[in-house]
């Protein structure tokens, strides 16, 4: 069974910066890919960034250049380095990580950008 816990959200203002940390833990072996998704009120989640078993990465258009996900192999953690924060970027934020085909989430994390 593979745990996912975030840490790191919070209420900040617009333009200020946030980083979110996820750990897995559990029967999780390898590198795997982990990703950050987020759902607003009344919106579906969607997919922020994500990093594959390769070390490539992926955003979304909405947070390409303020938005950098990372992650420490050795720790099984996964980062997302959040800049120039806006508010429309307010939501829960949510790890998964895929494991053996199965996709496991943290409980998420609110993220809330207000002035």
């Amino acid at each position: 069974q593979v745990q996912v816990v975030e840490s790191g959200g919070g209420l900040v203002e617009p333009g200020s910066s946030l980083r979110l940390s996820c750990a897995a833990s559990g029967l999780i072996f390898g590198v795997n890919t982990m990703a950050w998704y987020r759902q607003a009120p009344g919106k579906q989640r969607e997919l922020v960034a994500g990093i594959y078993p390769n070390g490539q990465t992926k955003y979304a258009d909405s947070v390409k250049g303020r938005f950098t996900i990372s992650r420490d192999i050795a720790k099984k953690m996964t980062y997302l380095q959040m800049n120039g924060l806006k508010n429309e970027d307010t939501a829960v934020y949510y790890c998964n990580v895929l494991y053996r085909g199965h996709d496991n989430w943290g409980q998420g994390i609110q993220v809330t950008v207000s002035s």
